[in-house]
């Protein structure tokens, strides 16, 4: 996403700072980056789609969901690698640096994966804890152990990746997307085909061998970029595409030497946050397992997250277009509020067409492969979601407009927030009302999001009142 933004600038450029950019200039400009985020969407009503079409997919597509929280919430640390080297790596110590703490930081996750995994351990969060079923927490370990390398190569690929954006080579960050795509689908085929293992194995594998060959290519194309960082002589500066040095690119940051003690200062409340917000997953799992129909609540969740994605992704990808406009001018607020406005509407209408109208069943059941219980098991928690994209839309808008105005700690409260309120609503509508767990599920998620987009209006108000200059 961070990669088709710095790439859709050299576009942007083009246009006077004075002159707000016209609603095809801002199409124009997005989408890459909802294009971007669309193809990563594809993965999971694929490998949804495959496992559902294999023996015993309900403990499958169970298993399957239970083991993709576990591993969300243990690779939150690493999301925002790309991040830091995106920003911090500008000379051959600063690279070292953040290299070695990169790879501490993979280290760390991948301990940390394994000690789920010792037998007592695992036992008491998945039995004891979560109250899964036998055979979902036994097909889960296996999953979990097949992804053991999945947050690290996910913490690798984007430190590396950061390096390319730093030197404007973008178009290679998405030729690693496309490689890890197409090596995902093909292991589920073959793992589909050719192979007998449980479907949340041949999932778990997907995923992995996707990441790992995106990783691997990352550090490929990357190449140059590390040699020159390495040249004696290089002392700063960032790399063009062609690459040669640009050294006028320094900031008066990157003149500084990098300490350790630096980069933790700057990447903890990176980390903090993204291991907040992803820890919504790992909750409602938690909760799914104490609820009134868990098993089938468990299979159908990754199937109705998979389309909501999709759905997301046209907020997830604005975010960066808002903060380049403004950035650019705050003259382009305007126009930034009613294009996100326009993509409010187009997530309604996209949402509600599949969930509200007769092409649910075509979807549950033909294109993700759910029987018929379950098909229909999924109707009402996905119709409840219909309005999370939009929230979303309106999420990235906020988020975007208080980064613009450099004002980011109400974005991590916000994140607080919703965690607690989905939290608190899951505990009361499943211990106090014995609501189906995949419904409460979905009225937790909304009234979650409900509650970070109220908390944010005060400091959005604000800085839009700035922007203006009121």
């Amino acid at each position: 996403m961070i990669a088709c933004a710095a790439q859709c600038c050299k576009t942007m450029n083009n246009t006077a700072n004075t002159t707000p950019p016209s609603f095809t200039t801002i199409l124009r400009f997005w989408s890459p980056l909802a294009a971007t985020w669309l193809m990563m969407a594809t993965e999971g009503p694929f490998l949804a789609a495959v496992i559902a079409r294999l023996p015993d997919p309900r403990f499958n597509l169970a298993a399957f969901g239970v083991a993709f929280a576990f591993a969300i919430i243990i690779e939150a640390p690493v999301i925002m690698m790309m991040s830091a080297s995106t920003a911090l790596v500008d000379s051959p110590d600063s690279y070292r640096k953040l290299r070695a703490f990169a790879y501490w930081l993979n280290g760390l996750v991948t301990v940390s994966m394994a000690v789920v995994l010792i037998g007592p351990v695992y036992t008491a969060i998945t039995r004891d804890l979560i109250g899964l079923a036998p055979e979902v927490a036994r097909l889960t370990r296996g999953a979990l152990v097949i992804m053991l390398p999945w947050p690290a190569a996910i913490g690798y690929r984007r430190f590396y990746q950061g390096l390319l954006i730093r030197n404007n080579l973008t178009r290679r960050v998405a030729y690693g997307t496309v490689l890890r795509l197409v090596s995902m689908c093909l292991t589920g085929l073959i793992g589909y085909l050719l192979t007998d293992l449980p479907g949340a194995w041949v999932g778990g594998a997907a995923l992995t061998v996707g990441v790992c060959v995106e990783a691997l290519a990352s550090r490929i194309m990357v190449r140059g970029v590390v040699a020159g960082l390495r040249r004696p002589e290089r002392t700063g500066g960032v790399l063009a595409a062609d690459g040669v040095d640009n050294a006028d690119s320094v900031d008066a940051a990157g003149s500084a030497p990098l300490s350790y003690r630096s980069i933790i200062r700057f990447y903890y409340p990176l980390a903090l946050t993204s291991t907040i917000s992803l820890a919504v997953q790992p909750v409602v799992t938690f909760f799914m397992g104490q609820a009134r129909f868990s098993l089938e609540s468990l299979a159908v969740l990754p199937v109705i997250n998979s389309l909501v994605f999709i759905f997301r992704t046209f907020g997830l990808s604005y975010q960066e277009v808002v903060i380049t406009l403004l950035d650019r001018s705050r003259d382009n607020l305007g126009q930034c509020l009613r294009f996100a406005g326009v993509l409010m509407v187009v997530v309604a209408i996209g949402m509600s067409a599949i969930t509200l109208t007769p092409l649910s069943g075509f979807w549950f059941r033909t294109v993700s492969g759910l029987d018929t219980e379950l098909a229909a098991f999924a109707m009402l928690p996905a119709r409840l979601l219909v309005v999370l994209p939009v929230l979303s839309v309106v999420l990235a808008l906020q988020r975007a407009l208080l980064v613009s105005g450099r004002r980011t700690d109400p974005i991590t409260w916000a994140s607080v927030l919703e965690v607690a309120v989905v939290a608190a609503t899951l505990i009361v509508m499943i211990r106090f009302f014995d609501v189906v767990g995949a419904v409460a599920a979905a009225c937790a998620l909304v009234l979650g999001r409900l509650a970070a987009n109220g908390y944010l209006i005060r400091s959005v108000g604000g800085v839009i009142r700035a922007l203006r200059g009121g």
